[in-house]
This record gives C-alpha cells, sequence and structure tokens, in this order.
C-alpha cells in the first residue's frame, strides 16, 4: 500500500486548534451541546437515544437514520446511503472502489487534501484550478481538455473548501453533460450545502441529477456537529454502494449507535439547526468585511457565495506564511495560510489564507487581530 502523504491541514491543527485562543479559520458552523440537542427532540426521540442498546450497528447505518437522510435530498430513498464514520472515510471509500492503478482521475485545486492525494495514491490524476479572477469557478473546457480514455472520476467541491465559492448551474449541468458522455463519475462534496448568507443558492446533489454522481454529506459542517463524526455518501448506483459497504468492513465496520440516534434527531429538525447557524453568518460576516475595508493596503477581500468560510489574498511584504505564524504565536489568533492547499498537481495561490465565520467569539478575535496589526505597524 502507497504511504500517504503528511495530512497538512490536519497537522496544522493537531498544533493549534484547541491551543489558539482564536480559531478564526474553522471551516464548521458553530455547535451544541447535547442538552441543547435533546431539547430539540420529542419524547419518544430522546429515549430512542436514552434507552438504546449500545451494540454493534448495521454497516450501511441505521435504517431510520438512512431514510431520514434520503429525505433531505429529492428523489433519494434509504437504499441510495451508505454511512460513514465522517466524511474522510467515504472519501476514502469512493476513491478505492471507483479507482485502480490504470485510471485516471481529475480534482480541483485549490481542495481539501485527500480529495488529491487518494486518487494520486492510487492512479494518475490531473489538477484543474479554479480561477480566483472568474470567481473561484471551474473552467468546463479545461476538464474536457483533461479527459483521458481511462479518465474515471472527477472530484469537485461546492461550496468550494477553502473559498466558499459555489459553481453556477450552467457550469455543474454542463460538467454533468460532460461525465455522462465519457461515463466519468463525479464525486461531488457537498458537506456545506444549506450553509451560507441569506440568499445563498446553492446546487441540485449530485446524486439527484446523476446516475453516476456520489454525493458526500456528513454532520460536521453545515450542522455544526462534528462530534458525532456520521457521514454518508448517497448514489444512485446500487452496485457501487454494496462495493463501498464491503470496504467499509475493513473500516469503521460500524457507526457510533449514539451517534446515529443524536444525527437522527438532528436531521429530524434540520431546518432550526440551519437556520440558527445560517443567521450566525449574517451576524458575522459584516464584521469581516469592516475589518478588511480598514486594512484595504494589506488585504484584497472577495464576499464567499456561500459556506462560513472565505480566501482573502494578504498584500503584506513578509508573506502569508509569516503573517499566520507570527499573528498565532504572538498574538493566539489562527489562520490557514495558502501553503495548507498547496498542490502537487499544479500551481495553486501562494497569498491567500482561509478564514472561517460560522461560530460565535468573533469580535475577540478580530479585536486581537486589530491590536497584532497596530502592533506591528507602530514596531515598523
Amino acid at each position: 500500500m502507497t504511504t500517504l502523504p503528511d495530512f497538512r491541514l490536519e497537522t496544522h491543527f493537531a498544533k493549534w486548534e484547541f491551543s489558539a485562543r482564536h480559531h478564526m479559520t474553522a471551516s464548521d458552523a458553530e455547535s451544541v451541546s447535547l442538552r441543547d440537542l435533546l431539547a430539540m427532540a420529542s419524547p419518544a426521540e430522546r429515549e430512542s437515544f436514552e434507552g438504546m442498546w449500545l451494540g454493534y450497528t448495521e454497516t450501511w447505518g441505521a435504517p431510520d437514520l438512512r431514510a431520514t437522510i434520503a429525505q433531505t435530498y429529492a428523489g433519494q430513498d434509504a437504499a441510495n446511503v451508505l454511512c460513514f464514520a465522517g466524511a474522510s472515510e467515504g472519501i476514502f471509500a469512493a476513491n478505492t472502489v471507483l479507482l485502480d492503478r490504470d485510471s485516471h482521475a481529475i480534482v480541483v485545486t485549490p481542495n481539501y487534501q485527500s480529495h488529491e492525494t487518494l486518487p494520486s495514491a492510487i492512479c494518475s490524476a490531473t489538477g484543474v484550478p479554479l480561477d480566483p479572477d472568474d470567481g473561484w469557478s471551474l473552467d468546463i473546457d479545461r476538464v474536457a481538455a483533461a479527459i483521458r480514455p481511462n479518465t474515471k472520476l472527477v472530484t469537485i467541491n461546492f461550496p468550494h473548501n477553502p473559498t466558499g465559492a459555489i459553481l453556477p448551474l450552467d457550469r455543474y449541468e454542463a460538467l454533468i453533460a460532460l461525465c455522462r458522455k465519457h461515463g466519468i463519475w463525479i464525486l461531488h462534496d457537498e458537506i456545506f450545502n444549506g450553509l451560507g448568507p441569506t440568499g445563498t443558492k446553492h446546487l441540485p446533489y449530485i446524486a439527484d441529477l446523476y446516475e453516476r454522481g456520489l454525493s458526500l454529506g456528513v454532520m460536521s459542517k453545515s450542522y455544526g456537529l462534528p462530534g458525532l463524526r456520521i457521514g454518508w455518501i448517497a448514489a444512485q448506483d446500487a452496485d457501487t454502494l454494496s462495493k463501498m459497504e464491503r470496504l467499509k468492513h475493513y473500516l469503521s465496520i460500524c457507526n457510533s449507535g449514539p451517534s446515529e440516534r443524536l444525527a437522527t434527531i438532528a436531521l429530524t429538525h434540520r431546518a432550526a439547526l440551519l437556520a440558527r447557524n445560517c443567521a450566525l453568518i449574517d451576524e458575522n460576516l459584516p464584521k469581516w468585511e469592516a475589518f478588511f475595508g480598514r486594512y484595504p493596503d494589506l488585504f484584497e477581500w472577495r464576499r464567499p457565495d456561500g459556506s462560513c468560510m472565505a480566501f482573502p489574498r494578504y498584500k503584506g511584504a513578509e508573506g502569508v506564511e509569516e503573517f499566520c505564524r507570527a499573528l498565532v504565536e504572538e498574538s493566539g489568533v489562527l489562520l490557514l495560510p495558502s501553503t495548507i492547499y498547496r498542490s502537487d498537481l499544479g500551481p495553486t495561490p501562494t497569498d491567500r489564507f482561509r478564514l472561517g465565520f460560522g461560530r460565535t467569539g468573533l469580535d475577540d478575535g478580530l479585536a486581537a487581530m486589530d491590536a497584532h496589526i497596530m502592533r506591528h505597524r507602530q514596531g515598523a
């Protein structure tokens, strides 16, 4: 088995996520307590959690959980859903089942690292960069030019991590038509679907539109419940789901029973959770915009289309890597420099950083950033 490279983002978070005073780069929405989640539950839902049997669960996922997940799609049912221990297990399973050493894969860049390193560890891969001068959109002609006779998989992610971009619907439909013509699978990382400021227009789920589409979902991001470690893939193709289920026997085997109960409760009340999290984005996003308005010489800002992330440009002379290092070490403010998102498949921006605005506590972090910038200006 090929040795996978160091996971840069997770290594960075392992060092700083729980020690930095101000986590300003989170990609997940604000979480809730177990007490608050159970307060949403009906008496029967609460009893399903408190009175549950703590044995093994079904490898596919609890039937009622799968049925509840299926209800979030336009045309899926429980049989079209396979649950995983978080989204990362689903990414691993999809790449392992769909690709072999004679395959070729296409991925957008920059991206969450495993979307590149996993296919690259299995077969040849080509990166197609998103264009910052075109709203971080995807050039479908460049995807078409990258297709080979052995191309098996195209991986996309909208709303996009780290930019928050959403692909225009006409380009999304053109990508599906292109992949249908060539018989190529699309793995769409849709874990931020439903999350964004008021007016966000999300794309339809790939599983509802395309017979070879795999919709990756998780409780972690839009719902703000990463501690549950419940993810899933929805797809129309029963054979592919079955192959991933058999691979899961070598991985987690099954999900956590208590997490399945809690995820079912959360998804039953998904509208309330999403409304809460999107309202927090509406509150926080203008604060970031005001911050960047104070320092036009240091930052170039673009309002993201959706999710709770953005990828602004840093214009300071010392560079973004040094800016982020000094910020966390001296002032306790954690951001992700764009070097975390570098690609082995082609150039990616080197002057940007990821920030988040889906959590509470933003005011204290922005005040710390203001103070940090002013100290450095006075010392210059």
